[in-house]
């Protein structure tokens, strides 16, 4: 992966690192990590992956790394076929070095808990991972899931991410990396939570019909971001980083 310039430079292990580092860990910062197509896809076929690629994974990984908690949407969990939260090696090596835990937190969105305790999500996660739901969620489901996971409720009819955020945080947990979907993006993004967006683009064009990275309910509402870097990688990708001023 190079940063990009006329000439490019080859990035080291440590240099990308450093490259997507945050000055001051113990300060919240809500990061969310996308891939898209050139015209706006989030999606292949209903999937990231197909427009993912070897450097793409390499940055996802490298965020988790440099994570508390990973935030995702049932939806997300679900399509995307999650499984425990599990760092590699050396990922978790170097984590242990900076005094952190070997890996961070899976957090679930879910206001309806359409989620089996039995999932691997859960018997396989080497922390135990968070549910965030609302009051209205079913009281079954929030006990059974209580027994694989810590169960936190936010908001009465609705999950309320920015209260779920604030608890995140309370919890020793400031740096939060959300990897989707769309509508919990979109979500976050009204509530005004987002401060960073890794947004990784994929050199396809992959037509009409599918979603953007975003969606729900429609806002008005604008949040400026400014460019942080671009870095490109040798199969044509750009990995994009944006946050606040």
């Amino acid at each position: 992966m190079h940063r990009w310039s006329a000439e490019g430079k080859e990035l080291t292990g440590e240099e990308l690192i450093a490259a997507y580092a945050v000055p001051d860990r113990s300060a919240r910062r809500l990061r969310a990590n996308f891939v898209t197509s050139i015209d706006g896809a989030v999606t292949l076929d209903g999937l990231s992956g197909g427009l993912s690629s070897k450097d793409d994974q390499n940055v996802l990984g490298l965020l988790r790394q440099l994570a508390d908690v990973v935030l995702v949407g049932a939806g997300t969990l679900r399509a995307e076929q999650y499984n425990g939260l599990k760092l590699g090696k050396a990922r978790r090596e170097w984590r242990a070095l900076q005094g952190l835990p070997e890996n961070p937190v899976l957090a679930v969105v879910s206001a309806r808990l359409d989620l089996s305790a039995g999932s691997s999500v859960f018997t396989e996660a080497p922390v135990r991972p968070i549910v965030i739901t609302c009051e209205s969620s079913p009281a079954d489901q929030r006990k059974a899931l209580a027994e694989v996971a810590d169960v936190l409720v936010c908001g009465d009819d609705v999950v309320d991410l920015t209260e779920a955020v604030d608890a995140l945080v309370s919890r020793g947990l400031p740096q939060i990396l959300c990897e989707g979907g769309p509508h919990l993006l979109g979500a976050l993004t009204s509530a005004g939570l987002v401060d960073e967006m890794c947004l990784t683009v994929s050199p396809l064009l992959a037509g009409p019909g599918a979603r953007r990275i975003t969606d729900g309910i429609a806002s008005t509402q604008v949040h400026q971001l400014t460019p942080l870097h671009v870095l490109n990688g040798d199969d044509g990708y750009l990995f994009l980083r944006y946050g606040r001023n």
